[in-house]
């Protein structure tokens, strides 16, 4: 166990031991805890205080046991189940109390092998909580998304069906690299053999996988996160560049690669160069720089700053005394 686990953490363990070693020892126990026998024993007792039966039984060969009254079935997740957990870990599911939903199926498995004292604190947690929903997430569905996944780490070529923005289906055939979340929206980073270029693809888009058996070698040092970043700051409708008063490595750390590409145009000036397909958006982003900035490239963009620029002035200004 780490130095600095806390007594829940601990009591878990012990109730691992106890399973995989009926009849342990204190002194055994202590000693897979990394701890002492007192310190062990007193987990023993917060396993007690949860309602779970440990049975101590003396002599020399004696040690703990869970007590007949305890039924812990192992727990078998499928794939969709398990990956539908680690999604939302990472992007906050909203399904849980589903029991049709992927997540909601073995959130209940998991809570039907708790002690049912445990259970019912849980269970009232999760029965009544409201998350609100995220309205830019895009969760896709777990089957493929497990299948990208393996096809990523097997390192095969795989054949997708997609649906572009404007609803028009397509078959494409992809070297998958990495599947990457960003902000709830789940991509596929990979190189198109169809586009003959790299690419991301929105993975809730993708409606069929079949994996191939053709190899491929992703490039070396690939850095997934920083390539989906780089990739999403290119190819949108409109083309910007921005010089900011401020050394590069300034500006590449105030800024969200997505901005675009800093360019050192001197020791303390830099050429932001990128595109977007949100003038507004991309204003406010600006507008968080701490220092001089200027527009050179976009219309629509200026445009947005203006538009900023007055709505934050009428917000500062003085109301009128209605006394």
């Amino acid at each position: 166990m780490e130095p600095g686990a806390s007594p829940t953490a601990r009591a878990l363990m012990t109730l691992d031991l106890l399973q995989a070693h009926p009849g342990i020892t204190a002194d055994r126990l202590a000693g897979r805890l990394g701890v002492s026998e007192r310190a062990a024993r007193r987990y023993i007792g917060i396993l007690r205080e949860a309602g779970i039966p440990v049975e101590a039984v003396r002599g020399p060969y004696g040690g703990y046991r869970l007590g007949r009254g305890l039924r812990l079935p192992p727990l078998t997740f499928t794939a969709a189940e398990a990956l539908g957990l680690v999604m939302a870990v990472l992007d906050g599911h909203h399904d849980a109390g589903d029991p049709s939903d992927p997540v909601g199926s073995a959130l209940g498995k998991i809570m039907r092998a708790l002690p049912e004292q445990v259970a019912a604190q849980a269970e009232a947690v999760r029965r009544t909580t409201a998350p609100v929903p995220d309205r830019a997430a895009a969760r896709p569905d777990p089957d493929i998304t497990a299948t990208l996944v393996q096809a990523c780490s097997a390192r095969r070529r795989a054949r997708l069906g997609y649906r572009s923005e404007a609803g028009n289906e397509r078959l494409i055939e992809v070297d998958p690299w990495a599947v990457v979340v960003r902000h709830g929206r789940w991509y596929l980073l990979c190189w198109s053999h169809t586009s003959a270029g790299r690419r991301a693809y929105r993975v809730d888009r993708v409606g069929d996988v079949r994996v191939l058996d053709v190899p491929f070698e992703p490039p070396a040092g690939l850095d997934p996160a920083a390539v989906l970043e780089e990739h999403l700051a290119v190819g949108w409708d409109h083309e910007v560049e921005v010089v900011v008063e401020a050394p590069a490595e300034r500006v590449a750390g105030w800024l969200s690669r997505v901005m675009g590409r800093p360019e050192p145009l001197g020791a303390a000036t830099t050429r932001l160069v990128g595109s977007t397909n949100n003038p507004a958006w991309y204003a406010e982003e600006l507008a968080r720089l701490p220092v001089p900035y200027r527009i050179v490239k976009c219309p629509d963009l200026v445009r947005a700053a203006r538009t900023l620029g007055e709505r934050l002035l009428a917000a500062s200004s003085a109301p009128a005394d209605r006394s």
